[in-house]
């Protein structure tokens, strides 16, 4: 235990090296502690710059309660070396009641605030937990496949508290969802199948931020990238972009690589599956073990663990399909996930959205809402300056002319 106590630790301090912005923000508002007296679940991917975002909000006073928000992603070095810091409730592979016990868990110091990636906590807020959400005053989600379901809880007029679309924010979706997940993805396959990308074929199925960061980063290892994506407007940007366009279930034939990013269920079904080149290999980017058909895969095909991460299923009709990560979130289960400064961008709006919450909350209705543009352009400005980097400034008539 002491090894992987230290292992956490070395983790935490790498990435908190490198989070300027994030290490800004704490310096400036420390001496105010504006969380004090504040109870924050955080129910993120457990991993070493969410530690470091964990510990941020403790030392501007919050009491935090921590959980994983993938039992695949959470890394126990790291939560080893949050224990006795702050209560966290995590390990690597909860099996699905456990990993709801933790939830429930972190629910259970009574938050003022919630910050989620996904929705899990949100949802048990609005179920079976919803007694421990009465001191609620908002929540701050992190990811798409969240914000569809606090849209879904408003149009059903049963969401209870204000919701603040992080995800949504430029500095969040034009950063990390593109930069962040194009390169933690494509990390994460070549460290897991140690193959080339250079010449290959790949179908990346969603084009939203995610998908087109994804699909960057193909093109750019020298792959040949075909996108799929039934959004008529952006199958039209992915075309403008140079991608090929083709629908999934015809690509999947000539793909070496299929890379799914959609959000929604079912992007790569088992029809799909049966015409996919063998040897295929199959990523998911999106949230949830949803986007290719995992159980018909399980149910319909000889599985054998060829890889760390890595499944071999034979088909009944003799091609292999290789399965990473077991479908869940590639770039977290077999990657360190977005690189750290990305991540700097993402937890600094987190935080400042906190923080607005907290202060603003108790008189806004139930609801969803965008980050504050000031939000978003403080975190700006902080990350340039952190990279030394001086931009101009709007004249008064300008600005007039403008109507600023």
């Amino acid at each position: 235990m002491p090894e992987l106590v230290r292992q956490g630790e070395e983790r935490i301090a790498w990435a908190g090296a490198h989070m300027p912005v994030l290490r800004s923000l704490e310096e400036d508002l420390r001496p105010e502690r504006p969380f004090s007296g504040k109870r924050i679940a955080v129910c993120i991917h457990l991993e070493a710059k969410t530690a470091r975002f964990a510990l941020a909000l403790q030392a501007l006073g919050a009491e935090v309660a921590l959980a994983s928000s993938n039992p695949l992603s959470a890394k126990d070095d790291v939560v080893a070396a949050l224990r006795g810091r702050l209560e966290v409730h995590a390990r690597y592979g909860a099996r699905e009641e456990e990993y709801l016990d933790f939830l429930r868990r972190t629910l259970g110091i009574r938050p003022h605030l919630v910050l989620d990636d996904g929705g899990d906590l949100t949802l048990l807020l609005h179920g079976e937990a919803a007694a421990l959400g009465e001191d609620v005053i908002g929540v701050c989600e992190e990811t798409t496949t969240g914000l569809l379901r606090l849209r879904k809880l408003q149009g059903e007029g049963r969401l209870r508290f204000p919701a603040v679309a992080v995800n949504d924010a430029r500095m969040k979706h034009l950063f990390d969802n593109r930069h962040g997940t194009g390169q933690s993805v494509w990390d994460a396959v070549m460290r897991t199948t140690n193959l080339l990308v250079a010449g290959k074929r790949v179908l990346v199925v969603g084009f939203g931020p995610c998908g087109r960061g994804i699909a960057d980063r193909a093109r750019g290892l020298g792959a040949h990238v075909t996108v799929a994506e039934v959004d008529p407007v952006r199958a039209s940007e992915a075309l403008l972009a140079g991608f090929a366009v083709a629908p999934a279930g015809e690509a999947i034939a000539q793909a070496d690589f299929v890379v799914t990013a959609t959000g929604c269920v079912g992007a790569v079904g088992y029809e799909d599956l049966l015409r996919a080149k063998d040897g295929v290999v199959l990523a998911n980017a999106g949230h949830f073990d949803v986007e290719i058909d995992v159980r018909a895969l399980r149910e319909r095909a000889q599985a054998r663990r060829v890889r760390d991460h890595v499944e071999e299923f034979t088909l009944p009709n003799g091609k292999r399909a290789y399965l990473l990560a077991q479908g869940r979130l590639v770039n977290l289960v077999a990657g360190d996930g977005h690189p750290v400064e990305i991540m700097d961008l993402s937890f600094s709006l987190q935080l400042l959205s906190l923080l607005w919450l907290s202060r603003e909350g108790g008189g806004l209705a139930p609801g969803v809402y965008p980050v504050p543009p000031v939000a978003d352009e403080e975190v700006a400005q902080r990350f340039l300056r952190s990279r030394g980097v001086r931009i101009g400034l709007l004249t008064p008539e300008q600005r007039a002319y403008l109507g600023r």
